[in-house]
Parts: structure tokens; C-alpha cells; sequence
């Protein structure tokens, strides 16, 4: 019994992180992404449809881009 509530106490913080990184990852694309084209659309598709991974994979690749764009 002992294991199963540690395992719980665990997992509700990763859960939880995870939920919150999706959620400012979708916030970021909504405000923060050009209207030009559909790359909007299509990103926040991929966000809510991929869940985390469309997270992460929105994460890496816009910032590189906004890196090389800001200069620094």
C-alpha cells in the first residue's frame, strides 16, 4: 500500500508539469505566432492533436528559429 501511494505522490507532480508545459506551449503559439499562412493553425493542430510531444516539438523548433531571428 505503501508503494502505490509514493507512486502516486510522484506521478501527480510529472503529470501536472507536464500539463503545464503543454498549456503555456499552446498559450505561446496562440499569442505569439504570425498570422501569414497557416503555420498558426497548424501548429496549435499539432500541439492539442500530439499532446506533450507536440509540446516539446513546438518548443525546440520555434526557438531555435526566434534564437536566429532575435540575433542572440
Amino acid at each position: 500500500m505503501l508503494g502505490l501511494s509514493l507512486f502516486f505522490v510522484l506521478l501527480i507532480p510529472v503529470v501536472l508539469c507536464c500539463f503545464g508545459f503543454w498549456l503555456w506551449m499552446l498559450i505561446d503559439c496562440a499569442t505569439n505566432e504570425p498570422e501569414t499562412g497557416n503555420h498558426k493553425v497548424v501548429w496549435i493542430l499539432i500541439i492539442v492533436f500530439a499532446q506533450i510531444v507536440g509540446a516539446l516539438i513546438y518548443w525546440f523548433c520555434r526557438r531555435n528559429q526566434r534564437i536566429a531571428e532575435a540575433g542572440h
